[in-house]
Order: structure tokens, then C-alpha cells, then sequence
């Protein structure tokens, strides 16, 4: 009996604490889960179902099909990829198919729905703009051209910001490293990695394209890198490089973005930027 009731309590103890544990223990599950993974999804679908290469492709074959010759195997692809699509019947004496065909641009224009505009620039240096109608599936995974082309107006001229590089920097240690690493980095003329940061990690352009490079100017943002000496370990500087590579062809403009950082009295490499200005680029 005296076991009966010692259970009996025990169980009625150790109901709360039970329930308790149970609670803490059973993970919540958020809300905005299911519309966040919606999303991405969706995201990932539009930049799947992107037909910017495919109208590239098709005004490509267009541009370079003639009506009374559609036997011709660009005449061939250009019809398999729009059936329902006249081809050009350009003059005898008419300027030749284009040297290049590159998409600048696309646009949802409704569900499955999309206007590409394609640059078609030919070897007489004129630019002509074209806009593609493609359609494509849900999955991203079938298109198809509904329409002819339609010339039109190139895009506008945008105003550029002004640059943050603002603060010129005098020869010293931070241009000197900074010409030797390009040096290396261009030409092959040492090793990058003595120019990198600890846990930095780059390849130097291979085969090495210029002979020679020279870096004409340097501009920055932070004023430690304008200083004639080198400031205290960790001091992180952003800078702007203009420099000019010698080729067997000629001499060649180049702007590239860097974060220097110090340490030890000297400045390293830790990041690199090839496209100025454009978020792009190889980035440490």
C-alpha cells in the first residue's frame, strides 16, 4: 500500500514537471518560414527562367537569315526557334549581318512573359536595339519567341556617381606595394602571396598578359593611406589604382578598387575589386 500511494504521488508530481518539459522542448516553428522559402524560391525561379541568352541567340540567326533563303542553316535555327516568326528580306545592297548580337537588357512583362532588348552592333561601328517577346514555361526550362522583333531606342545615358575616392595618395610604402603587386599580380614578376594578407587568397593572371604595368595615380577614401608613414596594425584603407599594362599590341587603361590593411609597418593586399564602381568583379 505504502508503494501504491508513493507511486501514485509520484506520478501526480511529476505531471506538471512533465508537461513542462514537453513544452520547453517542442521547437516553435516561425510563421514567415514558408512565405521566406516561397520567395527565395521564386527568386531563383525568375533568374532561371531569365531568356536573355536565348533571344541573343535567336536575333543572332535572325539577323543573319534572308527570307528568299531559308534553307540556310541560320535561317534554319532561327525558324526552329520561332516558327511563326517572319525572317528578314534584306536588299542586295544591304549592310552586312551584324558582328555581334549582346542582350543589355530583360523585363517580366506578365506570367511567363518577357521583352528582351538585344544590341545588334555591326562592323560599320552603328548599334542597332532590338526587342525580343519570349515566352517560357513555369520551370524555366522551354522558350519560345512570339513575335517579330522591334526596333528601338538604346538605353539611356546614366549620370555616374560621384567616385568616393577623393584623397590623393603621395609616393610612399602604400603605392610602392601597391605597383609591386600589380606587377606580380600582371606581369608575373614576383610572387603574389608576399603582397596578400594573412588568410588572403589569389591567383595572378595566367599567362601573364603585359610585359609591363605602371600605376599612374592612386586616390582614397580613408586619410590613413594618404599619411607618409604606416599606421598602427589593422588600419584598413580603401584605394583606387589607375594604371597603364604594355602588350605586344599596345598600352591599356586599367582602374581597379583595393583594401589595404596594416600590420607589422607594412601595407598588404586584402581585397581586390577588377570592376570599379559596378559591385562586380573578383572580389578576396
Amino acid at each position: 500500500m505504502r508503494l501504491s500511494r508513493a507511486a501514485v504521488w509520484t506520478l501526480i508530481a511529476a505531471g506538471p514537471i512533465a508537461l513542462v518539459f514537453v513544452t520547453a522542448s517542442t521547437p516553435t516553428a516561425p510563421v514567415a518560414a514558408p512565405q521566406d522559402r516561397a520567395s527565395t524560391a521564386q527568386a531563383v525561379t525568375a533568374l532561371a527562367a531569365d531568356p536573355s541568352g536565348y533571344a541573343q541567340v535567336f536575333m543572332t540567326a535572325w539577323l543573319r537569315s534572308r527570307a528568299d533563303d531559308t534553307a540556310s542553316s541560320q535561317a534554319r535555327l532561327a525558324q526552329s526557334m520561332a516558327p511563326d516568326v517572319e525572317l528578314p528580306d534584306p536588299a542586295p545592297d544591304a549592310h552586312s549581318a551584324p558582328a555581334s548580337v549582346i542582350p543589355v537588357h530583360s523585363a517580366r512583362t506578365g506570367a511567363g512573359a518577357w521583352s528582351v532588348t538585344v544590341a545588334a552592333q555591326y562592323a560599320e561601328g552603328t548599334v542597332r536595339y532590338f526587342a525580343v517577346p519570349v515566352t517560357t514555361n513555369t520551370a524555366g526550362t522551354s522558350f519560345a519567341v512570339t513575335a517579330a522583333p522591334a526596333v528601338v531606342a538604346g538605353p539611356g545615358r546614366a549620370e555616374p556617381s560621384e567616385s568616393p575616392y577623393t584623397l590623393p595618395v603621395p609616393d610612399g610604402e602604400l603605392s610602392s606595394t601597391v605597383g609591386e603587386f600589380f606587377a606580380a599580380y600582371l606581369t608575373g614578376a614576383g610572387e603574389v602571396d608576399r603582397y596578400l594578407a594573412p588568410g588572403v587568397h589569389l591567383t595572378a593572371v595566367s599567362p601573364a598578359p603585359f610585359s609591363a604595368v605602371t600605376v599612374r595615380q592612386i586616390s582614397a577614401i580613408e586619410e590613413a593611406a594618404a599619411g607618409n608613414t604606416v599606421p598602427g596594425d589593422g588600419t584598413r584603407v580603401r584605394i583606387q589604382a589607375t594604371a597603364t599594362a604594355q602588350d605586344t599590341s599596345g598600352r591599356w587603361p586599367l582602374v581597379y578598387e583595393l583594401t589595404l590593411t596594416a600590420r607589422s609597418g607594412r601595407w598588404e593586399v586584402a581585397a581586390l575589386t577588377s570592376a570599379t564602381g559596378q559591385g562586380g568583379g573578383d572580389r578576396i
